[in-house]
């Protein structure tokens, strides 16, 4: 029987440069799809995945997703006072219960491995979830929770993965697949943003894992590797043949929300799905195309 996983990382440290100047003050997890922060879509897929306490892993000006996941009085007060309770409950529901959702500091940008390194001592010994926010899923259930099923069966380390143009090879992490299941791929290697000539597969390692503690044996020794960064795919790699390593193919539609033409096509997808707004979003679209 597996190990269940209770805690998830949240890797929000990033500067957010792409979108300058909307970034200079507001985090880029806070940018909202509709009218939700990219950081609460994140939080809510790992609570719909069974998720019992979180960490997010910040750095300087990131103050305000702490106040988002906070109690705001004056503005709770307020919608009472105007029986808004629609949007009291939408203010509410969101936050972890106390004493479930933690803070550290990256204090030096050295890498997605550095991040997940940061919150060694949140995990504790426990397999864990990393959600990347600037990935977003729209998918039901959730990709998390599609990887838990899997994690299930299967144990050991689990990421989500999904197939890229060859030529896009060099931007991801690549799996080196042994062997297929169903959406599940084995791995014998991963390789960090290899030449498109030379990527062993097109299977591409997305914002979403699922890893055994064992990961942080090999983060310690901060050995750096694409871009001089500490990268999370090396350690993954290392863990390999030792512990199962599947890459698993999600149901669902992942938008790339750290660029701006995924966050505007995430708004629109989000929009549509929406009973209350998916009429008027198409008249929209119609009159401005």
């Amino acid at each position: 029987m597996v190990q269940p996983v209770r805690k998830a990382v949240f890797p929000v440290a990033g500067l957010g440069t792409r979108f300058l100047p909307a970034t200079k003050v507001m985090p880029k997890e806070m940018l909202p799809i509709v009218d939700k922060p990219l950081i609460q879509y994140a939080l809510e897929e790992a609570q719909e995945a069974g998720i019992e306490e979180f960490v997010l892993v910040t750095g300087r000006g990131k103050n305000l997703m702490e106040d988002h996941f906070d109690n705001a009085y004056e503005l709770e007060a307020i919608l009472i006072e105007r029986g808004k309770e629609a949007e009291l409950d939408a203010v509410q529901r969101m936050m972890p219960d106390p004493g479930k959702l933690a803070y550290t500091r990256q204090r030096r940008p050295l890498g997605l491995g550095h991040a997940i390194w940061c919150a060694r001592q949140f995990i504790a010994g426990e397999p864990f979830a990393v959600l990347l926010p600037d990935d977003l899923i729209q998918a039901g259930p959730g990709c998390l929770k599609q990887m838990m099923d899997a994690y299930a069966e299967v144990g050991g380390n689990i990421v989500a993965v999904e197939d890229v143009p060859r030529e896009h090879t060099n931007r991801y992490g690549i799996l080196d697949v042994e062997s297929e299941k169903g959406a599940l791929a084995r791995a014998g290697g991963l390789v960090e943003k290899p030449d498109p000539a030379s990527a062993p597969s097109t299977l591409s390692i997305i914002g979403r894992y699922i890893l055994q503690p064992e990961v942080f044996e090999h983060l310690d020794k901060h050995e750096t590797g694409a871009g001089g960064e500490i990268q999370l795919t090396d350690a993954m790699a290392k863990t390999i043949g030792d512990i199962p390593f599947h890459g698993m193919r999600f149901e669902g539609r992942r938008f790339d929300c750290g660029t701006k033409i995924g966050f505007v096509a995430a708004n629109v997808a989000f929009a549509v799905a929406r009973d209350d707004l998916n009429g008027d979003i198409r008249e929209v679209i119609k009159s401005i195309i």
